[in-house]
């Protein structure tokens, strides 16, 4: 079964607001942009403003969507992903920023991001949110999760699309 989910990059001031997730969370030990698994039912700029809110206590709106991220972990003969991301970024949000038990937040400069305490797969995809640019990938991962096998990122011409929620 395919997990659908979403990541937001909450960019302000040349920085980034980043989560370190907690034990127990998937990717436990890392850092990544805020968001997390759709709800049956549920359109992906919902579930991303919903997931923003849990995970930092922030109401985002004016989401600009990037494009669609596919992970695979094992397998290589299997062709369904096992994870489809959705890639949102905003600029703007309101209210007072608070932890959750999802993990530790930190506004981390754009040129001090900690790619080496990441998924792999951000070095690749990360940077082009930042900038601005509208893409699609493909990550396959081993089995366990910590080697990116190959990978392919498309970058697109259009500018990412604005959902206002």
């Amino acid at each position: 079964m395919v997990i659908r989910a979403t990541g937001c990059g909450i960019v302000r001031d040349n920085r980034v607001l980043l989560i370190r997730k907690a034990k127990g969370q998937f990717g436990a030990g890392k850092w990544s942009v805020l968001g997390g698994k759709i709800d049956d039912g549920e359109s992906i700029g919902h579930a991303c403003v919903r997931e923003v809110l849990e995970e930092s206590g922030l109401d985002t709106y004016y989401l600009k969507y990037h494009g669609v991220l596919k992970f695979r972990f094992g397998n290589e003969n299997e062709t369904q992903p096992d994870w489809v991301v959705h890639a949102f970024s905003t600029e703007s949000f309101e209210g007072q920023l608070r932890e959750s038990a999802e993990g530790i937040l930190c506004w981390t400069e754009i040129d001090e991001i900690p790619y080496d305490e990441m998924w792999p797969d951000n070095r690749f995809w990360l940077p082009l949110l930042i900038q601005g640019k509208t893409f699609n990938g493909e990550f396959r991962f081993d089995k366990e999760g910590t080697r990116l096998l190959k990978h392919n990122l498309e970058i697109h011409e259009e500018p990412p699309v604005t959902y206002q929620s």
